[in-house]
C-alpha cells in the first residue's frame, strides 16, 4: 500500500482573533520554538482565562510550567483542562501530580488527565489541534492511491 503526502504544512485553526494574537506574541517569547511550546502556547491561548493568567501557568525565564496554578481560584472546569493539556503536551506527562504527597491525591489529579476528562467539552476541535501541532509527523493527512480494500 502506497501513500502520498497531500500536505506538509497545515493552516492553524483558532478559536477566535485573541487566540491567534497571543499565540504569535508569546511564541516570540520562548527560546524554543519547538512543537513542545508551539502546542503549549495553543493551547494556553483557546481561554481567556489561560491567556490573562499566563505568567501565572508558565515561566517564560526557565521554561518551566507552574503546576500550582492549577489550584488557583481563578481557574474554572474548562480553563483547567486547557492547562492540563497544554501541560501534556508540553512535558509528556502529568506534571501537576507532584504537587501531592499522598497517593490518593496523586492518582485522582492523574486522572484529570484521561482522554475522556480532557475532550468532553467544547474546546475538543481546539485539543486536536494542538495534538497536531505536537506530533505533526503523525498528523499529516495522508491518501491510500490504491483506494481502500
Amino acid at each position: 500500500m502506497s501513500h502520498t503526502m497531500l500536505e506538509t504544512e497545515r493552516a492553524i485553526l483558532f478559536r477566535d482573533e485573541e487566540h491567534k494574537k497571543f499565540y504569535d506574541e508569546n511564541l516570540k517569547k520562548v527560546r524554543y520554538q519547538d512543537e513542545c511550546h508551539k502546542a503549549l502556547l495553543y493551547c494556553l491561548g483557546i481561554s481567556q482565562d489561560t491567556r490573562r493568567n499566563i505568567s501565572q501557568i508558565y515561566d517564560f525565564k526557565t521554561g518551566n510550567v507552574k503546576t500550582k496554578c492549577l489550584q488557583e481560584g481563578w481557574l474554572t472546569n474548562s480553563s483547567s483542562k486547557v492547562v492540563r493539556m497544554a501541560f501534556n503536551l508540553y512535558c509528556n506527562y502529568t506534571p501537576s501530580i507532584l504537587d501531592y504527597e499522598d497517593t490518593e491525591e496523586q492518582i485522582s489529579e492523574c486522572r484529570q488527565y484521561t482522554i475522556e476528562e480532557l475532550f468532553c467539552c467544547s474546546y475538543a476541535p481546539y485539543f486536536w489541534q494542538a495534538i497536531q501541532i505536537r506530533y505533526p509527523e503523525y498528523c499529516n493527512t495522508i491518501r491510500c492511491e490504491d483506494g481502500m480494500k
